[in-house]
């Protein structure tokens, strides 16, 4: 049986798909839950194509990171319509909670949003 490490190698050297593309993004912010200890990252920005998905997609690690990346995604079936829209997407980060926050990865930016519960240093 592969360890965790192999496994996540062997995952890494996967061909990467050729619809998907990380895109920018212009916002980024963790709000808490309704449920207390609870929070969602919601991401905003303008998509490159009117018929783009944009999604929220976690990195995979071994073990807990300062903070966890989070990937902007844009996915496109098809044939692109080349209109800008905007876009603004959530995901829930209680399951992919680093030490510190989250790390929100961009096209050509990223940035890291510290979880308003952790002390900072």
């Amino acid at each position: 049986m592969a360890t965790l490490e192999e496994g996540l190698s062997q995952f890494k050297a996967l061909p990467k798909p050729e619809s998907s593309r990380l895109i920018d993004f212009e916002q980024a912010e963790i709000r808490p839950g309704i449920v207390n200890g609870t929070y969602i990252l919601i991401v905003s920005g303008t998509k490159p194509y009117l018929n783009m998905e944009v999604r929220l997609v976690p990195l995979v690690y071994i073990q807990q990171p300062e903070y966890w990346g989070v990937e902007v995604v844009g996915t496109l079936s098809g044939i692109g319509l080349p209109a800008t829209a905007p876009y603004t997407v959530s995901l829930p980060v209680d399951g992919i909670r680093g030490k510190k926050g989250i790390e929100v990865l961009g096209a050509n930016s990223s940035k890291q949003l510290p979880f308003p519960d952790v002390e900072q240093y």
